[in-house]
């Protein structure tokens, strides 16, 4: 079962602390920062650097030295390897877009949360037999969008899910009505056209629109 003393904070409490969690891709190390800074001040704080770059790792240790306030994690962790790497550089939650046994097992002797990836029930009841209860749905969109969710819903009640790909303005806020939907993960906050032009105010802006239109 899960060894969750070990963990720096719940997956509960990494998926409530706000409606929007940004799948965040950094390709220049000197945006980590000034990105994490424009999403705080628009209202976001849990941020999902993804290990789909060379400086990602990098960039969450930047982002956790100097921005404490910031609840960093890491998105894509794949491995063992992965975790260990993304949790020695300060992040305090992983995100996977699925699961395996290794990786739920070095996870549960490790120091930070996961959040893994399902997209069928037998791969939740896998996630729930080794103690998970939060999982992110991936790809939200491509898997069966809020019908499946829903319908996932009344096997599984005590499960909580964060609906990751697909997830865009347009549809955002019709996962968020879902009774076992605490957030969703979506890129349209952070495009990667704003970040290289370093767009602070408008990446601030797309995260208060965000956060407000769900309040």
């Amino acid at each position: 079962m899960m060894n969750m003393q070990n963990w720096k904070i719940s997956p509960l409490e990494v998926l409530n602390a706000g409606p929007v969690i940004p799948v965040i891709v950094l390709e220049e190390i000197e945006h980590a920062v000034p990105l994490a800074n424009a999403l705080l001040k628009g209202g976001i704080k849990v941020l999902e650097i993804t290990l789909r770059s060379e400086v990602a790792v990098e960039a969450i240790a930047r982002v956790s030295r100097e921005i404490p306030e910031a609840v960093v994690g890491a998105g894509t962790v794949t491995s063992a390897g992965d975790l260990q790497s993304v949790a020695d550089a300060g992040a305090v939650f992983a995100i996977s877009p699925g699961l395996t046994p290794s990786l739920l097992d070095a996870a549960n002797l490790g120091p930070i949360t996961l959040i893994p990836g399902i997209s069928t029930a037998s791969e939740l009841m896998f996630g729930m037999e080794k103690g998970y209860r939060a999982f992110k749905f991936f790809p939200a969109g491509a898997a069966g969008g809020v019908r499946m969710l829903k319908s996932i819903g009344g096997p599984f009640p005590n499960i909580t899910f964060c609906p990751t790909g697909g997830v865009s303005a347009d549809n955002f806020q019709e996962y968020l009505a879902l009774d076992n939907v605490a957030c969703v993960g979506g890129s349209w906050v952070v495009p990667s056209r704003l970040i290289r032009q370093q767009a602070w105010d408008a990446i601030t802006e797309r995260a208060r629109q965000a956060v407000q239109s769900v309040k």
